[in-house]
């Protein structure tokens, strides 16, 4: 909700470049910053947003030469946000996540989605890493103020979201075509946390 604010935040206190912004229908805009190969999206809707309970993603930390020494910072949303030195391990970023049965929640990133890794040292996505720790999730919004869902770059969504729901994952959207730009398809964890499944010709060279 406070656009001008959260932009300011991630480009001047966390040091992120902007990458595009893209009108994306019904009166929202996504603001998009680079963290290496990753992508920050910052939503922003003609109307308000409502506010939710949080959902699992709970922390980003951002690996950045900008910094000697971790700094903890709030962005103006209430979003906890980590800078951190560059890791021996080339990490972009981590998103620290909370879940409310652990095992469960192990066993879906690594299984269902295929990730490598464990709860432990984390689950591998490209540069990026997930770490899971077991703490409280109420039911997840996902449509609200906050950090709100994650984005896997495949180079097929349709068979990657059939393969995930063959798994046992459990469908949020069925893949939709929008435009010439991208497929996208949702599916959600044990906790209901959203994960979108992309293929952005930008990124994949086709849609086919």
């Amino acid at each position: 909700n406070k656009v001008d604010a959260a932009l300011a935040f991630w480009q001047e206190q966390a040091h992120l470049p902007f990458s595009e912004l893209l009108k994306i229908g019904g009166g929202q805009h996504q603001h998009r910053h680079a963290i290496g190969d990753s992508v920050l999206k910052i939503n922003n809707r003609r109307e308000p947003v409502p506010s939710a309970p949080p959902c699992g993603l709970r922390t980003l930390e951002i690996f950045t030469e900008a910094v000697d020494d971790s700094v903890e910072l709030i962005d103006p949303d209430g979003n906890d946000v980590v800078l951190s030195p560059p890791n021996a391990a080339g990490d972009n970023l981590c998103l620290h996540m909370v879940a409310n049965r652990l095992a469960e929640a192990e066993h879906f990133y690594a299984e269902v989605l295929g990730l490598p890794g464990d709860a432990a040292t984390g689950f591998k996505v490209g540069a990026s890493r997930i770490r899971l720790s077991e703490g409280p999730v109420a039911p997840v919004e996902r449509t609200a103020v906050g950090y709100r869902y994650m984005t896997l770059q495949v180079f097929d969504v349709v068979g990657t979201h059939a393969e995930i729901l063959a798994r046992g994952g459990q469908e949020g959207s069925a893949p939709v075509r929008l435009g010439d730009v991208a497929y996208i398809s949702f599916v959600c964890d044990p906790d209901g946390n959203w994960i979108e499944i992309s293929q952005r010709k930008s990124i994949t060279g086709s849609l086919d």
